[in-house]
């Protein structure tokens, strides 16, 4: 596939632009099945007269339709994407950056999904759905799999469907009373489970939390079933945040901000910052699950993406934790530009 790609850059150049425009605006239909043609123009940023043109050639050929509604997808167009999805990648490089990424990272497997998840709304929900399809993928019977909270597991929550193979238990990774509540790890576990058709566990515990709190709530019985079976999940699926943005989110004291500046925290995950070094600088005390877990489960799959979070991804991957990286061309890109690893 890679000596076809490369004869077809030298050979035919304006063959491969054209396809890659046209599998744009019909990925476009696809991800978002119905849009509007405004909207297609909005999304993938083409020439309004090129994507009336190509949108005349796709229903002709039978990919898409129009109604009422808009643009939408046939199950021919549908059946293409996947024909075509790839040649797409190998064109556009993704399958070199996430070899390359492979290498330096040390880990079995790296998914890039084109875009940048800064500015692009759809390359966050296709880090979902990358995410989602690699479940689909590994999970072949009845599994726990703990997941953390954050816009971008939302957007894997939003991108769920039923595992054929199994039915599945979701539990939160850790607390979070007081998160905006749409990406608190409760309620994305909550959202995946009802998604799945699954079951799921919740964790109603504040994080951070004191000490003293922190004692007196895990002899909880409740609390220490739920937290048993969290911190013995077989599947963790996480993101990462960049460290001052969510501790400045989590409304930190005056006195951690300062010693995050201090220590030149990057980035942050389960609790844990992390320098640009992958070293841990600062823990807070949470409930749930800890960075030894990790050691004994089957799949630890980070999903995370956007130009901003390159330097907090290639931190918290030097902690060698990750089995599977997902994540998107932006940060891919920025991470073996910078030699960030």
């Amino acid at each position: 596939m890679k000596d076809v790609v490369q004869l077809q850059k030298m050979v035919y150049p304006d063959l491969l632009e054209a396809m890659q425009q046209r599998y744009s605006i019909l990925y476009t239909i696809y991800l978002f099945n119905p849009i509007g043609r405004r909207g297609i123009v909005t999304e993938t940023k083409l020439p309004e007269r090129l994507v009336r043109k190509e949108i005349d050639f796709l229903q002709h050929q039978g990919f898409i339709s129009t109604t009422t509604k808009g643009v939408e997808m046939t199950e021919d167009g549908k059946s293409i994407i996947t024909d075509l999805q790839s040649l797409i990648r190998e064109s556009l490089g993704l399958t070199t950056l996430e070899r390359q990424l492979e290498e330096v990272m040390l880990v079995d497997k790296v998914i890039v999904v084109s875009g940048d998840s800064d500015s692009e709304p759809f390359a966050k929900q296709e880090l979902g759905r990358a995410a989602v399809t690699y479940l689909t993928e590994i999970v072949e019977q009845d599994v726990t799999i703990a997941v953390t909270g954050g816009t971008t597991m939302a957007s894997v929550a939003n991108a769920m469907v039923p595992l054929e193979s199994a039915s599945c238990t979701f539990v939160p990774a850790r607390g979070g009373i007081g998160e905006e509540v749409d990406y608190q790890a409760n309620t994305i576990a909550a959202k995946m489970a009802i998604a799945e058709k699954g079951d799921y566990r919740l964790l109603y515990v504040p994080d951070p939390l004191s000490e003293a709190l922190y004692q007196t709530m895990i002899h909880e019985e409740s609390i220490k079933e739920t937290l048993t079976l969290i911190r013995n999940a077989p599947i963790v699926l996480h993101g990462i945040g960049e460290a001052l943005t969510l501790a400045q989110r989590r409304k930190t004291s005056n006195d951690t901000l300062d010693k995050l500046l201090a220590e030149e925290a990057t980035s942050e995950a389960f609790g844990y910052y992390f320098n640009e070094s992958g070293n841990i600088v600062h823990k807070h005390r949470t409930i749930g699950i800890q960075l030894e877990d990790l050691i004994s489960t089957d799949a630890v799959i980070t999903v995370a993406g956007g130009t901003s979070k390159a330097k907090a991804i290639a931190s918290f991957m030097k902690q060698r934790k990750t089995d599977v990286l997902i994540t998107d061309e932006a940060a891919a890109n920025e991470i073996v530009a910078k030699k960030l690893i």
